[in-house]
């Protein structure tokens, strides 16, 4: 059998058990084929970068699956004919991750490199700004002869 990561978007005016209704319908769907679910990590509520099916948000959801190729292709299929479901994307991995995935990680201050602070002064802290009084004053504009 094969090792997958599946993730799923779900419509956001779904509410928890419900998207973890339809995590137990597909779970049922790789498991009648053969298959084994693995680590289930609920990413949360989460804005979308476009709007999709005229959703600004969804559900996130990341599944590891054990399973026959076969079982994959039937729960996509099942996906795709749900209305519940905006986007999913399975990937065939080599060997799943240990521990949490990278959105489910706790970011640290020390870790993001330095603060603004730290790093001097900005771009355009260029010291201070001369009076405009201290230019030079215009030349004067001659008439052009295009007609105003």
């Amino acid at each position: 059998m094969a090792l997958y990561e599946h993730v799923f978007l779900a419509r956001q005016d779904l509410s928890a058990q419900q998207v973890d209704a339809l995590l137990e319908q597909y779970k049922g769907v790789i498991e009648k084929g053969g298959g084994t679910i693995g680590r289930v990590e609920n990413w949360g509520l989460k804005s979308l970068a476009y709007r999709i099916k005229k959703n600004r948000k969804a559900y996130f959801t990341l599944v590891d699956i054990d399973a026959p190729a076969d079982a994959v292709k039937e729960m996509e299929r099942q996906m795709g004919l749900s209305e519940d479901v905006l986007r999913f994307m399975t990937v065939r991995v080599d060997a799943h991750e240990e521990g949490p995935s990278a959105m489910m990680q706790r970011r640290d201050d020390r870790d993001r490199g330095p603060r603004r602070d730290d790093r001097g002064p900005r771009r355009d802290d260029r010291g201070p700004r001369r009076d405009h009084d201290d230019r030079p004053p215009r030349p004067p504009r001659e008439a052009s002869e295009g007609g105003q």
